[in-house]
């Protein structure tokens, strides 16, 4: 059985060997690629391709190509995603439309979604059909995500059960493709292909509902910027849904004041709407959300049959990603 610190660095070392094959012309197509890849990040949805192969027992190096199409394709969508929100920074990093240009930005990043095809084709054949359906029809729900997304933005209100559909298109549905790519790889069975992948979704759900948590009550040193980010940008995460759906008519009035407020000063407005969420004991209400999911998501995990030793050491490694503190 392989450890996962084997698969991170089986992971690391070949996705090192694919950033140097981006060393052509014309440079400005394909640095951005070689830059944005070298930016590192926790390589999460890569990993759980190679985890998806070696929980039925595939040697994890048949799905590696598999999980270069996933790092690839999420990469080509921060690209995009940091153009659409005007991002200057990525991974404590300029993004790539700052560091260059936007028009380089958009077409590196094309050229970087079919560098992901590309790699999807090198896995064997008969897999190929299954893998490419799953993959297209996630990269589909990806951008439906990222569209709704941007549709809150300009809504007034936005349902919560609305928000957790919209997180699961952007967020969590590559979390369960990779997985599940991985699974297609090493011959498992259909339910056992759907366990894996509701198991993936459901993990990725729970992961961003933990992001929107840790945004407010995180410590600001170890989630490695200031906490209140999201209050700032009057971004619709569950714990502002959750407290206009709550909040009393002085709290709504408050909020609303906020929300609509263009010159503030930014540690006051986190203070005051912070103050709102702890009225309405939002911490707590969120944390019962993100439990749903998880608890969900292990329901699936338990309904596998595959190697119990392999499978208590998924569940630890999905324990560590909802008990982080950053």
């Amino acid at each position: 059985m392989e450890t996962y610190t084997q698969l991170y660095n089986l992971l690391n070392k070949s996705l090192s060997e694919l950033n140097d094959s981006f060393d052509k012309h014309p440079k400005e197509l394909y640095d951005p690629q070689k830059y944005i890849l070298s930016l590192g990040g926790k390589r999460i949805r890569p990993l759980l391709t190679l985890i998806g192969a070696d929980l039925f027992n595939c040697d994890p190096g048949k799905a590696i190509h598999a999980a270069h199409a996933v790092e690839l394709f999420h990469n080509f969508s921060l690209i995009h995603d940091d153009i659409m929100d005007n991002a200057p920074l990525r991974r404590g990093n300029a993004t790539v439309h700052e560091k260059w240009n936007t028009n380089i930005a958009i077409l590196s990043g094309d050229a970087m979604l079919v560098k992901a095809y590309q790699e999807l084709n090198k896995c064997e054949a008969c897999f190929l059909p299954q893998l490419l359906q799953l993959f297209n029809q996630t990269a589909i729900e990806v951008c439906e995500g990222q569209q709704l997304d941007m549709n809150f933005e300009t809504l007034d209100e936005v349902a919560i059960e609305d928000y957790v559909r919209m997180i699961g298109l952007k967020t969590a549905v590559l979390l369960g493709c990779s997985l599940q790519m991985g699974s297609i790889i090493a011959g498992a069975d259909d339910q056992s292909q759907q366990h894996i992948y509701n198991f993936g979704k459901e993990i990725g759900v729970a992961f961003q509902l933990k992001d929107d948590i840790l945004d407010v009550y995180g410590n600001s040193e170890k989630v490695g910027k200031q906490t209140g980010g999201d209050i700032i940008s009057n971004k619709k995460t569950f714990l502002l849904l959750k407290s206009l759906e709550l909040a009393n008519k002085e709290q709504r009035h408050e909020l609303n004041f906020w929300l609509t407020k263009i010159d503030f000063d930014k540690n006051e407005k986190i203070s005051s709407v912070k103050n709102i969420f702890d009225q309405l004991n939002i911490e707590t209400i969120s944390e019962k959300e993100m439990s749903k999911h998880y608890s969900s998501a292990l329901a699936n995990l338990r309904s596998i049959d595959c190697n119990h030793q392999k499978k208590n050491q998924l569940f630890s490694f999905a324990e560590s990603l909802i008990e982080r503190e950053f």
